[in-house]
């Protein structure tokens, strides 16, 4: 733990702070998983499947990130991998662009933000998985506490 701190410490002083936080979390409903089951089997009982299907797809979009540019130019990037209460794994990214890819206007965080639904009129594969994936659902059994 304490080499990867010093490890962004010196992605810091060389590249500058980092543009971007990125989150990737596992889905245990990945085909990739669910396809590898044996009879009963649930993703929970194989951590060894889940973790090289993470792995898989975390190159995937790495590769996307650094080498096809989804994000602009990338300088530096660091992660770490940790692992969620039920097992699943997650990836915490950083991101150092170049100075052509920085963000410096709000049209620029535009370019990388969207909070809208898909249309399912056009695309209804993509509106289920954003609604099914994305949206949280609030809870009959909320409680708000004020004080």
């Amino acid at each position: 733990m304490q080499q990867n701190y010093q490890d962004a410490m010196a992605m810091v002083c060389k590249f500058g702070k980092p543009d971007l936080f990125l989150t990737f979390t596992c889905n245990p409903s990945w085909s990739e998983i669910l396809n590898c089951m044996e009879g009963v089997q649930c993703p929970e009982d194989r951590p060894d499947i889940i973790i090289r299907v993470f792995n898989m797809k975390l190159k995937e979009l790495l590769d996307d990130i650094c080498k096809h540019g989804i994000f602009g130019t990338v300088l530096a990037y660091i992660y770490v991998i940790e692992f969620q209460k039920r097992g699943l794994p997650h990836a915490h990214i950083l991101l150092t662009l170049d100075s052509e890819s920085k963000i410096h206007t709000k049209d620029d965080i535009d370019n990388f933000v969207s909070s809208e639904l898909p249309d399912p009129c056009t695309d209804l594969r993509l509106f289920q998985i954003v609604t099914k994936c994305m949206v949280r659902k609030i809870g009959a059994n909320l409680k708000i506490a004020v004080r």
